[in-house]
């Protein structure tokens, strides 16, 4: 099968391998619909997938800026955690003593609750964006830098022999060998970090926040608009989705060789 042939059947396939997932989500949202039809349950403890729709769309324009703020917040913490990510798993990968150094560390921050940082990053910074884009880059770091480590530390052995035998330096072993072998791991580890991501965004509005899908989630709790709630539930949904998808598109314009390689 020729390059152009497998390329123009990869969306079909996708699109078939989305087929069984729709299948339950519709099927789950049908029984929804039917237990709260049948058992007359008021929409102030579980709503309708019919009555948060609508309610939904006629707050649309209010949901929407309070997802923006969200989507701020998130594009600006998992970029720090990017930047932060790739230049330390790079010094990792270029001194063995960093590596000892800072890996414990790297799993050490994993074992801070968010439930107890995201309070005291607001207590510290207000009720500004600076809190919240901590407690992202805090939630993503770890995955990101772990897979470029990862990444890094599975290239060739062989091939980065050949090149140090012809006399490359450490650099450029680097560039031509450990980094091309990084980014499939890289690119597994993006899709993970940025719906963590987004959870962690709405999380730290939801703890303290003047505008954010979080801080709407938590005003519309306190008004009983379960509905509301569960609206704002699905949009945050879309998002993630929707990110996680732009990280296929990035890692097909960046290193389409790759997406082969990725583990799926």
């Amino acid at each position: 099968m020729s390059p152009t042939t497998t390329s123009a059947t990869e969306p079909a396939t996708r699109t078939r391998r989305l087929v069984p997932a729709l299948l339950v989500a519709a099927a789950l949202v049908a029984v929804w619909q039917l237990y709260v039809s049948v058992s007359g349950i008021r929409p102030q403890v579980l709503p309708s997938p019919v009555r948060v729709v609508e309610q939904g769309w006629a707050h649309r324009s209010v949901i929407a800026g309070h997802a923006w703020a969200t989507l701020q917040v998130t594009f600006v913490g998992f970029a720090v955690s990017l930047t932060l990510a790739w230049a330390l798993a790079i010094a990792v990968d270029f001194s063995p003593w960093l590596r000892r150094a800072f890996v414990p560390l790297f799993v050490v921050s994993q074992t801070l609750p968010i439930v107890a940082v995201a309070p005291l990053m607001i207590i510290w910074f207000g009720f500004g964006l600076l809190p919240k884009i901590l407690v992202v880059t805090l939630v993503t770091f770890f995955p990101v830098a772990i897979g470029l480590i990862e990444g890094f530390a599975a290239a060739d052995r062989e091939a980065g022999s050949l090149l140090r035998s012809m006399g490359a330096s450490r650099w450029q072993q680097f560039r031509y060998v450990r980094l091309p072998a990084a980014l499939p791991r890289f690119f597994t580890a993006l899709r993970i970090g940025i719906t963590y991501a987004v959870v962690g965004a709405v999380f730290a509005e939801y703890v303290g926040a003047s505008s954010g899908l979080g801080i709407f989630m938590s005003t519309q709790k306190n008004s009983f608009r379960t509905d509301l709630v569960l609206a704002a539930v699905v949009v945050t949904a879309v998002l993630s989705l929707v990110l996680y998808a732009l990280t296929y598109l990035a890692e097909r314009l960046i290193a389409p060789w790759a997406l082969g390689r990725s583990p799926r």
